[in-house]
């Protein structure tokens, strides 16, 4: 088993070599562009890749981990996020994510949880399917309206937050500058009461069911 690992902390790192399997091969990353370039060279053959998702840029890492499985659709990602955020399970579920654990996981634990991922099916740990049973019988509704003031351009750039895309990405698409993208994602926050580009793109997918 060969895993990319992009995490920037040490003791996490070390435990993850703690428990991982005999024979298991893990290679560390420390930077969104060493992830891609590591994905990119076809030879590397990566089983999964472990993301580790630090508290001081959590919205921002979930954002670059939305853009990473568009740009690897078949690549095996799992996150070990050190905060619990249903939102941001959902988020990265929707786009495609196998898996989500605690960062300090046990051998077992983790053993169970590849082995069911390998199968094709997704590990979200008991409490995140406890809360998705519970927001499931949730009106579908309950914030559409808040998309109801934005404009024809606004929506667009909400509609392409929801992919994943980058302000820069969004800005090629569009056909317009960065700077306008950034002026319309302040509007855009403002009108739909919304503090980041996660809450905004969770929205907007509730509305327009965006994958």
């Amino acid at each position: 088993m060969k895993t990319l690992c992009w995490i920037a902390d040490d003791a996490v790192w070390k435990h993850w070599n703690q428990v991982v399997s005999v024979g298991a091969s893990l290679v560390r990353v420390e930077t969104l562009d060493e992830v891609y370039q590591a994905l990119e060279t076809t030879e590397s053959g990566f089983q999964y890749c472990f993301i580790y998702l630090e508290d001081k840029s959590f919205s921002k890492q979930v954002e670059e981990v939305v853009a990473l499985c568009a740009a690897f659709p078949k690549q095996k990602v799992i996150v070990f996020p050190n905060q619990t955020n249903q939102a941001a399970a959902l988020r990265l579920f929707s786009v495609g994510v196998s898996g989500q654990c605690a960062p300090y996981i046990g051998k077992e634990q983790l053993s169970l949880v590849l082995s069911v991922v390998d199968s094709g099916e997704i590990w979200g740990g008991k409490a995140f399917i406890q809360q998705l049973i519970m927001q499931s019988s949730a009106p579908a509704e309950i914030h559409n309206d808040e998309l109801d003031d934005l404009s024809e351009r606004e929506l667009n750039v909400a509609q392409h937050v929801a992919k994943g895309l980058s302000n820069k990405q969004i800005a090629l698409e569009m056909d317009i500058t960065e700077r306008t993208v950034k002026a319309h994602l302040t509007s855009i926050f403002k009108k739909t009461h919304t503090k980041d580009r996660l809450a905004l793109a969770l929205l907007a997918q509730t509305r327009y069911a965006v994958r």
